[in-house]
């Protein structure tokens, strides 16, 4: 924090803009506008003629947003899953920056973090939906057990999810982060050198929560839709869940697919080619530690809109 203002910085800047291949006249989408690091150097790229949309779910960034005072310039308080709402094959490019920014994790009010004691919430949009705290009053075994091990990839999720069941039943609902982590401490008894015993159970409930996975699929399958021929799709990803559906998705899109029930038909052209990955470099790992685990990857639509 500098004077009172949570500092973010932005991971691959350069890199994703440079990837979209920024036509100065075209329509170009910052699905995750964060704190407007990519959305302001991408407009820096722009003609007259030239649009940016940005969409975020999280109140903080809609407010930093509205510094930026631009006709050219215009946000949505929606997740990108609404990318299926824009005009078919009206987008020159598509930058997807995945993940939780720095402001919230530092800021304890929003409950990301095992690090800062603080509410237990996680929710990117303060608005809506469900709290984990909230969640976790009624959450069975089984389902904790479930998403802890399918979305935070721990192998001890079904202690972790008994322990918060003990927990329950001595001391009543968990409210706060630091409750939650000590838990976890107590279930979790070995863990990489350096990662906190609560790291997973964390992004676990961080990504159920908020649905990220589900968001994601769906704002990847409308990007065939409003992309225009030859316009870049752009994604960053922070961990491997993510990374894989977003490698799957443009893998599977650039192939020709063949109907085995019509050996004759002709085959159903690809939607997009994949331009490959980069990750951030050295200099920008050292400077911001927190950037180590990203994953850039960039595909180029082809043919005619889906």
């Amino acid at each position: 924090m500098v004077n009172g203002t949570w500092i973010h910085r932005t991971v691959l800047l350069n890199e994703a803009i440079t990837a979209l291949q920024v036509n100065p006249d075209g329509h170009y989408i910052d699905a995750t506008f964060g704190r407007g690091g990519h959305s302001r150097l991408l407009l820096s790229r722009l003609s007259a003629l030239g649009h940016l949309t940005a969409f975020d779910k999280d109140l903080d960034a809609i407010a930093e947003a509205q510094s930026i005072n631009d006709p050219r310039f215009s946000i949505r308080h929606q997740g990108f899953a609404h990318l299926q709402d824009l005009p078919e094959a009206g987008i020159a490019g598509i930058l997807m920056d995945l993940g939780v920014s720095s402001p919230q994790i530092d800021n304890p009010g929003r409950g990301f973090s095992f690090r800062n004691d603080g509410p237990l919430d996680m929710r990117m949009d303060t608005t809506r939906g469900q709290s984990v705290a909230e969640w976790l009053q009624d959450a069975s075994v089984e389902s904790m057990t479930e998403v802890i091990r399918d979305y935070g990839e721990e192998r001890f999720a079904g202690l972790v999810a008994k322990a918060i069941d003990r927990y329950r039943q001595a001391h009543g609902f968990l409210q706060t982060t630091a409750e939650l982590a000590g838990v976890v401490a107590g279930a979790v008894k070995t863990r990489e050198p350096g990662k906190d015993p609560a790291t997973r159970t964390f992004q676990a409930l961080r990504i159920f929560i908020n649905a990220e996975l589900q968001e994601l699929e769906q704002a990847l399958q409308a990007s065939l839709k409003v992309l225009q021929p030859g316009g870049r799709l752009v994604v960053i990803s922070f961990h491997s869940l993510e990374d894989r559906i977003v490698k799957q998705f443009m893998a599977a899109h650039s192939r020709e697919e063949y109907d085995r029930r019509a050996p004759f038909a002709a085959p159903k052209v690809m939607q997009l080619r994949a331009l490959g990955r980069t990750k951030p470099s050295e200099e920008e790992v050292a400077g911001n530690p927190r950037s180590r685990s990203a994953m850039m990857r960039v595909a180029e639509r082809t043919g005619e809109a889906a």
